[in-house]
């Protein structure tokens, strides 16, 4: 624990890395990031989230938008952006989402990485949209009960 109170992830001072990685940037990665933060502060926990795409689009589409705002959260100032696998280095999880992000670890990278396979929501109706984002959200939450158990286990917690 830090002198905050924190809950470190490994013992350490430095916070463990999730990267949530997917295509274009701008729906479900987008999702699980603004979720993945909400777990973080929520549960005092000193982990970096960062997210990219290895093709991001130029912004989150409008009903991602209202989707996420459905949930008190606001992406519409959120630009996608590209994420290297320079940035993937000191991750210790990379979560892909079901899209094109083959080949974004890096070469001789040891961390965990995990495929969600989510549809995506491009060009999707907003009841889809609500349907993806929760089963973003879902997975998010059941992601950090995992990790809380797995650290606790290991007594870094």
């Amino acid at each position: 624990m830090t002198s905050e109170g924190k809950i470190l992830s490994k013992g350490t001072e430095e916070g463990e890395c999730i990267a949530f990685v997917c295509l274009e940037n701008a729906g479900r990665s987008q999702m699980a990031t603004a979720f993945a933060k909400r777990e973080v502060k929520e549960r005092n926990l000193d982990f970096d989230i960062i997210m990219g795409g290895t093709r991001p689009a130029k912004h989150v589409p409008p009903v991602g938008v209202k989707a996420m705002r459905e949930k008190g959260f606001e992406v519409a100032d959120k630009k996608p952006r590209k994420i290297s696998p320079s940035e993937l280095e000191e991750c210790g999880y990379v979560i892909t989402m079901g899209c094109s992000a083959e080949n974004v670890c890096p070469m001789g990278w040891g961390g965990e990485s995990r495929e969600w396979d989510l549809e995506d929501p491009k060009g999707k109706r907003l009841e889809t949209v609500r349907k993806i984002r929760d089963t973003v959200e879902q997975r998010v939450k059941a992601l950090f009960d995992g990790l809380v158990e797995k650290h606790v286990k290991e007594g870094s917690m």
